[in-house]
């Protein structure tokens, strides 16, 4: 039996972060979340929702007073390649960013936090080693000499070494987790912040038979993506382990992004045909390696991607069609 907890997650009203509360709050803990917006597209399952600025001192002040065991820090601005890659976002991403982590990690020390895990990103990987979309490297060690293609990769990156510091300096526990392009349904779909598998999904289920959609960039990038479940049994092993990281939680299955859209368009049975088009792309090649994840947490994720698309696939196509529908 697991013993009861007191778990705060920052964050709880986005994709990953509402979906930890659910687990957490499967397992029995008092789980409070805190995030700017409650989740788009359910209920909050969370005991305390805290909503408010995370930027803000005094907010953070008033919801790590409350006294937490442990905390999943998973707020950020972020978003999908139509958001980080176009650079109008990049000061913004770095300075809000930046600020919620400044403003956790201090007060986990100040309030007694037990521990903390920090959601770090694939972005933090060197664009040099990621150019052969063909055999991209992204093992942990590899994160040095740093060179991320995207200002969100190098805050992602200044936080995982803020968050150690206060390891080292204050022994607050800390665990690092570099998720790989997490997806599924439930999450952000539309409006320019959604990931790959999202956009493929809603592009297909909004085109008519017949028709076409348009995939940014060559087709040939390639990228590796993980269904949000396996996302959570991943990061809820780790916080349970005594490995503090940097570890990659993502899928070692590499697909071409026109393969993915064209993997959509055979889940939808349409007739559809591709448009390549110039569009933000990121680097050429990104793969999870999980040697480590397979040594320290003995666990390694394996449904794969036909799997999870299908699954988002036909939540999307239900969104847009009660869309169509009013």
């Amino acid at each position: 039996m697991v013993l009861a907890k007191r778990i705060l997650v920052c964050g709880g009203g986005g994709f990953i972060g509402s979906h930890m509360v659910n687990r957490l709050k499967s397992e029995g803990h008092f789980v409070a979340a805190a995030d700017l917006k409650f989740p788009e597209f359910d209920r909050t399952t969370a005991d305390i929702f805290f909503q408010g600025d995370l930027r803000n001192q005094e907010n953070c002040d008033q919801i790590f007073k409350e006294s937490w065991d442990e905390v999943y820090q998973f707020a950020a601005d972020m978003g999908g390649a139509g958001y980080i890659f176009t650079g109008e976002n990049d000061a913004n991403v770095m300075h809000n960013s930046a600020l919620i982590n400044l403003n956790i990690v201090e007060r986990c020390v100040a309030y007694g936090v037990k521990k903390v895990l920090y959601s770090s990103s694939a972005c933090i990987y060197p664009a040099y080693n990621q150019m052969d979309p063909n055999n991209p490297k992204c093992f942990e060690a590899s994160a040095y000499p740093a060179a991320p293609d995207s200002e969100y990769g190098w805050e992602k990156l200044f936080s995982e070494r803020l968050y150690l510091s206060f390891m080292r300096n204050y022994g607050l526990e800390v665990r690092v987790v570099r998720y790989h392009n997490i997806f599924g349904p439930k999450g952000t779909w539309m409006g320019g912040k959604e990931k790959a598998p999202a956009a493929m999904c809603r592009k297909v289920a909004e085109a008519p038979d017949g028709g076409t959609i348009e995939v940014w960039g060559p087709g040939t990038q390639t990228r590796s993506f993980l269904y949000i479940d396996e996302c959570i049994e991943g990061t809820r092993r780790l916080m349970e382990s005594a490995f503090t990281g940097p570890v990659n939680i993502g899928s070692e299955e590499m697909i071409a992004i026109n393969d993915l859209a064209k993997m959509a368009i055979d889940i939808s049975g349409k007739n559809l045909t591709l448009k390549n088009i110039e569009g933000p792309v990121g680097v050429m090649g990104r793969n999870s390696d999980n040697d480590i994840l397979r040594k320290e947490l003995n666990w390694e994720p394996s449904q794969t991607l036909r799997d999870g698309m299908e699954k988002t696939y036909t939540w999307i196509s239900d969104q847009v069609n009660s869309l169509q529908s009013v």
